[in-house]
């Protein structure tokens, strides 16, 4: 059948890309306002780490329990679930009264943010075939990156109109607002829908990933036992220790080093991650060519080779940044390259976890977020403890170099149930 362009598939890609774009407004809003939050609540830089690392551990050891509800009850419910969620606690982020609170509301806020991604995941193997997995994905991805870069300079505005207070709590009335459309117009397959033209549903279902022969939700156990897996786990750590940076830190140490305003300090930082969104398309667009010419495994695996080379390269340069201009162009092209690896890693969690994708790209991300704790906290205790931010981005740069060779490994073609 001749590929067309179909009305629903467009709206839902429309839909999970505004909902990466809030993901990341609500996750990324807390560090522009972090002079505000420490004077206000009297923190220093560690506390303020603690605050930023906590959300990670929340929506690290909830990646899986949310993964497999969406495999085992469908993304119509479990996304519209956790979208209000954690949408309540960005809100009740305003309320906190000292430190311990802060820390209460932001691991219960990771906890419900936990299930995003592998909910996405799942939504992506029901509704689009492989070949437009890669593009789907980097536009979902871009999304993140693009909401946070939206974020910065946006909080910073509007700390200095309504307070820090009341910025979470307009942020937490729009998702769960989101959440409720969601829900309303939102079906877990095409096969449930009513409004999808039959020669749509007969395209998505012709050309989907057939499921594996073995049917149910998968045991972390097998999970667990994957190699594949485990390699996918250590490479999506290595990716998310660059950026995270960007995402907690990169405001601050712009901000500082070069002696910016707030608002400068946003409008710098959102470069990095607008050159993460572009990396995302151009991830995407590159996984969808070369697996129509070359197949599968080389579709997966060159993409991320690529993209982490750069990140390295990147990171490493930052260190000899003499300018604010100098270490984002460094930085841009450092979270371009890692961006470069999201599309190919959870369309690889799709193609190894078929029918259980929420719960093998659950894993993942579970991973991959205790990844970022180590990346939160190691940012202030290696200052405190060297004296410079010089053995970070070195420390990033090699973890680059092992993500590479997790690639030159890893085999979309071998199923973790089989």
């Amino acid at each position: 059948m001749k590929k067309t362009i179909f009305p629903i598939r467009i709206l839902l890609v429309i839909s999970t890309f505004l909902l990466t774009v809030l993901l990341y407004i609500d996750r990324a809003c807390i560090s522009a306002a972090k002079d505000e939050i420490c004077t206000d609540l009297g923190f220093d830089l560690t506390d303020f780490g603690w605050v930023m690392a906590v959300f990670t551990l929340g929506y690290a050891l909830f990646q899986v329990p949310s993964g497999k509800l969406a495999d085992k009850y469908g993304p119509r419910g479990v996304i519209s679930g956790i979208v209000t969620i954690w949408s309540i606690f960005t809100a009740v982020t305003g309320f906190a009264w000292n430190y311990t609170s802060m820390l209460v509301i932001r691991f219960l806020f990771g906890a419900g943010e936990a299930g995003a991604f592998p909910s996405i995941s799942k939504v992506v193997f029901n509704w689009f075939p492989v070949k437009e997995r890669g593009v789907v994905q980097g536009i979902n991805f871009s999304g993140s990156r693009l909401g946070a870069a939206f974020a910065l300079p946006l909080v910073a505005w509007m700390i200095t109109v309504v307070g820090w207070r009341n910025s979470f709590y307009i942020f937490g009335a729009f998702g769960i607002l989101y959440g409720i459309l969601w829900y309303t117009l939102f079906k877990n397959k095409p096969e449930e829908s009513k409004t999808i033209g039959e020669k749509e549903k007969k395209y998505i279902l012709e050309y989907r990933q057939e499921a594996s022969a073995k049917k149910g939700t998968i045991a972390f156990s097998k999970i667990i036992k994957s190699k594949n897996v485990w390699m996918t786990m250590i490479q999506y750590v290595c990716s998310n220790f660059t950026f995270y940076f960007t995402l907690t830190w990169m405001f601050p140490f712009v901000k500082e080093r070069f002696g910016l305003s707030p608002v400068e300090a946003g409008l710098y930082s959102s470069v990095p991650l607008i050159a993460g969104a572009v990396g995302n398309w151009f991830g995407g667009v590159l996984v969808d060519w070369l697996y129509r010419i070359k197949g599968l495994r080389i579709s997966r695996r060159i993409p991320p080779i690529i993209g982490f080379a750069l990140a390295a390269f990147g990171m490493l340069m930052v260190t000899n940044s003499t300018s604010s201009t100098m270490a984002i162009v460094f930085l841009a092209i450092a979270v371009f390259g890692a961006d470069m690896t999201l599309s190919p890693s959870w369309v690889f969690c799709i193609d190894i976890g078929k029918e259980n994708a929420g719960a093998v790209s659950g894993t993942m991300n579970m991973a991959g977020n205790l990844g970022a704790f180590i990346t939160i906290m190691a940012y202030p205790y290696l200052i405190e403890w060297t004296g410079s931010n010089v053995p970070f981005f070195y420390i990033a740069a090699s973890l680059s170099i092992i993500a590479i060779i997790m690639w030159t490994f890893m085999n979309p073609q071998k199923v973790v149930s089989e």
